[in-house]
């Protein structure tokens, strides 16, 4: 992808939305010529994340805190947290779509305008969820989870994975409510790991990691995984030691 033919776009400088000291710019790939999944897996390969059809690096102006990090998933062993994670969601049935299905809609809206209410994304309305969620880039997963009662399914979470040539790229995860304790983001990493392992997949990109923002730091604890910078990726095998 290293091609100085290709077009790219960069935004305007604008508030960052994790840092709030800090501001903002984004590298985009307006080139037609890149809207496919080949190209689309390449630019994930050089630190590059998608919203709704667009792609995007951040390329800020004072701050390099944004990482772009995938998990290492041959290699991925679980800690004693996500092992008792597994454990606890294992009465839970995991099943596999390749379309967005007509109850995710609602299941969206209560997460977003539960949890949500201080965000961008507040209210939820439809178009928002299919351009935000959906895509032509490439092929998609959306892996749901579903509790049952007395033979009674309700689904409760839905994860919405995009599939790429050498891995598979962690979207976004929303889920309901009543089931917040239940940890079923965290949960949901672990089910894209074990789906990367069944499609002989190396990597499951968790899109971009900022340690000072506390919110996004559950993304640094599957370990080995890679962090992408000064335009390269490397290895963090374990857990920095404290002190």
């Amino acid at each position: 992808m290293n091609d100085n033919n290709f077009k790219v776009g960069i935004t305007k400088t604008f508030p960052c939305s994790y840092l709030p000291k800090e501001e903002e710019r984004l590298l985009i790939a307006v080139d037609e010529r890149l809207q496919n999944k080949q190209s689309y897996s390449s630019l994930m390969a050089e630190g590059f994340r998608r919203s709704g059809e667009q792609s995007y690096r951040p390329y800020c102006p004072n701050c390099s805190a944004c990482h772009s990090i995938r998990i290492l998933t041959f290699a991925f062993t679980p800690s004693k947290s996500q092992k008792r994670s597994l454990k606890r969601n294992a009465n839970f049935i995991v099943k596999y779509s390749d379309q967005i299905e007509d109850n995710y809609y609602p299941l969206y809206e209560n997460y977003i305008n539960t949890f949500h209410q201080d965000g961008s994304m507040y209210p939820a309305n439809v178009q928002q969820f299919e351009s935000f969620l959906s895509s032509k880039l490439t092929t998609q997963l959306f892996i749901e989870t579903w509790e049952v009662v007395e033979g009674v399914e309700q689904l409760i979470c839905v994860a919405v994975t995009d599939v790429l040539t050498n891995g598979l790229s962690a979207v976004y995860t929303f889920y309901h409510p009543d089931f917040r304790n239940h940890g079923l983001g965290r949960f949901s990493i672990l089910t894209q790991i074990d789906l990367c392992r069944k499609m002989k997949l190396p990597y499951l990109y968790l899109g971009y990691q900022i340690d000072a923002c506390q919110k996004m730091n559950y993304k640094n604890s599957y370990y080995p995984h890679e962090r992408f910078i000064n335009l390269e990726w490397q290895l963090i095998e374990r857990k920095p030691l404290k002190g």
